[in-house]
Order: C-alpha cells, then sequence, then structure tokens
C-alpha cells in the first residue's frame, strides 16, 4: 500500500494529525492501524466489484 494512500486513509478515520506530527504510523493505535487495514480491504474489495 502506497505512503498517499495511507495517509488518505488516516485522514479519513482522523488520525492523520498523529501521522503528520510524529512522521509515521509508530503512535497510531492498533485499533485505528486495524480500522485503516480494514477501510483498505473495503475500498479493494470496491475496487474489484466496480471495475
Amino acid at each position: 500500500m502506497s505512503d498517499r494512500l495511507k495517509f488518505e486513509l488516516a485522514k479519513e478515520l482522523g488520525v492523520a494529525d498523529i501521522v503528520a506530527r510524529e512522521g509515521d504510523f509508530g503512535s497510531v493505535s492498533s485499533r485505528d492501524c486495524g480500522n485503516l487495514v480494514r477501510l483498505a480491504i473495503q475500498r479493494a474489495e470496491n475496487g474489484l466489484v466496480q471495475g
């Protein structure tokens, strides 16, 4: 997954400020990281269905 996509998903989940401040995803909670992965999977599945 590209850094651009990860940051876009982080914005959607409301944790982009943490990523921007810390410079990486190390300070993002496990729950939020799990939600980020779940959102990425949903987007991928939707892309496959629509494409």
